[in-house]
């Protein structure tokens, strides 16, 4: 039977393989350490949870919620921007709770895309920033994904080729996966040439509070004076207050495009349970140590993993952001691609990595790591890692042999 046309233009969740190895692996009786989907393990805080345990014995809770956000998660929100960023925010009209920030940007690509639409996206990036607006009849163009002076020559050259003229521009930084970090300066440059050329700017900040340099915490691309008139902000909390099964997250910024996720959203969902939004709520309005203990975990798994990975010879350049490392494949084993690597990797060292090219061809010589294990088992899967690499030609010569008699 022919596939609807919607799902013909998605390609196969590379990731989906990997976890049907894994799956079988860990059914065979092995103990796989798993580094690859960025699935918090944190409990989420003890005051978030007592406080949605407060809210839903009321039962005038259970009814139907708000799409947009309760007002007082919406002003929570802004109180946020406001401390953080040192940005003013409409709680009514600049800011819309979402069912996460996958959910907004998805439903922010049907909001605004017209059949052929161009959209101007990085590459590698999370697969939602391209398969959004593909869903929604989008044509994405990949971009150089480094934030630096490289970024800006293919743009231009992008908006003299395409047509039609380019939509959007998006940016996701500190970024999942490469954990590249932007400097304010770079958004004001993004800013200036969004404006020059008409193009909306839509900033995937979800990392925003897992930094690990606290002189220098990720800026807001709304921080730059005027980015409100041409940008849209998408947050979550699934990170920042260890939250992922909540879903809970934000979209902020130009009024219009809010305006247009919000009515979008009110055809699709009712918004989250309201316990939830009360208890996030809560999260957002407290004093921010939940926050920095987080953000400490992380710190001391990044530590601890570039460390024993690299004593391993397998070299992980440390992340300034982000729960992830992205480390190039050794060269032993690029010529093979990110997913028969990261297949290896759950055959032969019993540990679980993401792809690279998952998130982009641009990603294939690339794994992510993801720091969702405890640090006596990320020093497991270093030694498991160890002793693969030292067998790696052997491992090597039964590959081509089994490739050889395909």
């Amino acid at each position: 039977m022919e596939e609807f046309h919607k799902v013909r233009r998605l390609p196969q969740y590379v990731f989906e393989q990997v976890n049907r190895l894994k799956a079988s692996a860990r059914a065979a009786g092995a103990d796989i350490i798993d580094l690859g989907m960025g699935n918090p393990d944190l409990p989420t805080p003890k005051a978030i949870v007592d406080k949605l345990c407060e809210v839903v014995q009321d039962p005038r809770t259970h009814r139907y919620s708000s799409s947009k956000g309760i007002p007082g998660l919406r002003r929570a929100q802004a109180a946020y921007y406001a401390r953080r960023f040192g940005v003013k925010l409409n709680p009514d009209t600049q800011v819309v709770a979402t069912l996460g920030s996958k959910e907004g940007f998805a439903n922010m690509a049907q909001a605004i895309t017209a059949p052929g639409d161009v959209i101007l996206c990085p590459n590698p990036t999370y697969p939602i920033h391209a398969f959004g607006f593909l869903m929604a009849g989008g044509v994405i163009r990949s971009m150089n994904v480094e934030p630096d002076d490289s970024f800006f020559g293919p743009l231009e050259r992008a908006v003299r080729h395409s047509i039609p003229k380019p939509l959007a521009l998006i940016v996701n930084y500190p970024s999942n996966p490469t954990a590249h970090v932007a400097s304010l300066d770079f958004y004001k440059d993004v800013i200036a040439f969004a404006k020059k050329h008409e193009i909306i700017v839509l900033s995937d900040l979800a990392y925003s509070e897992i930094y690990f340099d606290e002189n220098n915490p990720p800026p807001s691309v709304l921080e730059v004076p005027g980015a409100i008139d041409v940008a849209v902000e998408f947050t979550s909390m699934s990170k920042t207050f260890s939250m992922p099964g909540w879903r809970m997250g934000f979209a902020v910024g130009n009024e219009r495009l809010i305006a247009a996720l919000t009515r979008v959203k009110s055809y699709l969902d009712y918004g989250a349970f309201t316990p939830i939004q009360v208890a996030a709520t809560h999260a957002l309005n407290g004093d921010g140590s939940d926050i920095a203990e987080v953000r400490n975990v992380y710190r001391r798994r990044r530590d601890v993993m570039v460390d024993t990975f690299g004593k391993a010879g397998f070299e992980v350049p440390p992340p300034a952001a982000t729960m992830f490392a992205w480390a190039k494949i050794p060269e032993k084993f690029r010529h093979l691609g990110s997913l028969e690597f990261s297949k290896l990797l759950v055959e032969k060292a019993d540990i679980a990595v993401a792809p690279g090219i998952g998130f982009g061809e641009m990603g294939d010589d690339y794994v992510r790591l993801a720091l969702v294990e405890n640090e006596h088992r990320i020093r497991q899967a270093a030694r498991n890692l160890k002793r693969f690499l030292s067998s790696a030609d052997e491992t090597m010569h039964n590959v081509v042999s089994l490739n050889a008699h395909r």
